[in-house]
């Protein structure tokens, strides 16, 4: 049997990421939406992944934790896989998206 070429990208409940980020654990949140998904509701970290900072996620460590988000965890998914074919080796998706941190997590978070 051929070894795995990439490891699994994890999938994070809300609870699991807001672990993560009170852990103070070293990630980068990146938020796949648009600017104006983002001018709704966010989650505090997060970095919308623009054409600059795709950029410059390209010239990191391979093993650099990147978790993506969206509104329900799908564009986000396709977003890990998509950095996953680049090397990158530590990739979580939020399952859900902003949606399920605004239900699990922070209510204060609108929906949309």
């Amino acid at each position: 049997m051929p070894a795995q070429e990439h490891p699994p990208i994890r999938q994070l409940s809300a609870s699991d990421l807001e672990a993560l980020l009170t852990s103070g654990a070293a990630i980068e949140l990146v938020d796949v939406r648009t600017e104006h998904e983002r001018a709704i509701a966010v989650i505090p970290g997060s970095r919308l992944l623009d054409q600059a900072y795709h950029d410059a996620l390209l010239l990191r460590d391979r093993d650099t934790a990147l978790v993506f988000q969206c509104h329900h965890g799908i564009r986000s998914q396709h977003a890990a896989e998509y950095f996953q074919r680049k090397g990158f080796r530590n990739l979580s998706n939020l399952q859900g998206g902003i949606d399920a941190w605004s239900v699990f997590v922070d209510t204060s978070v609108p929906r949309y």
